[in-house]
């Protein structure tokens, strides 16, 4: 098996010392973009869900004057909604 040079000869042309030997690193390939995942399936009852939620959230915006506020509050607020509408109609499904 053939040895590696020594760093400690000097190159017989110049005299000086050899470049430093660099390593590369293989890096991971970053993880593909959300386009290019494979789209999951989702339940018909899900999307009905995200929409009324997503349509009670801009309502509360439109309300406001469609200024101010945070979108993710309005979203909250509208997701409890829409569960405490749905909790109060499977309550009185039963009675």
């Amino acid at each position: 098996m053939a040895r590696k040079p020594s760093r400690s000869k000097l190159s017989p042309e110049t005299g000086a010392a050899p470049a430093p030997v660099t390593r590369t690193r293989h890096r991971a390939k970053p993880a593909p973009a959300a386009e290019e995942q494979a789209p999951q399936a989702v339940a018909p009852r899900d999307v009905d869900e995200h929409e009324e939620i997503a349509r009670l959230a801009y309502s509360y915006w439109e309300a406001r004057g469609r200024t101010g506020g945070s979108a993710e509050e309005d979203w909250l607020r509208a997701e409890r909604e829409y569960r405490s509408r749905r909790e109060n109609s499977l309550f009185s499904d039963i009675s």
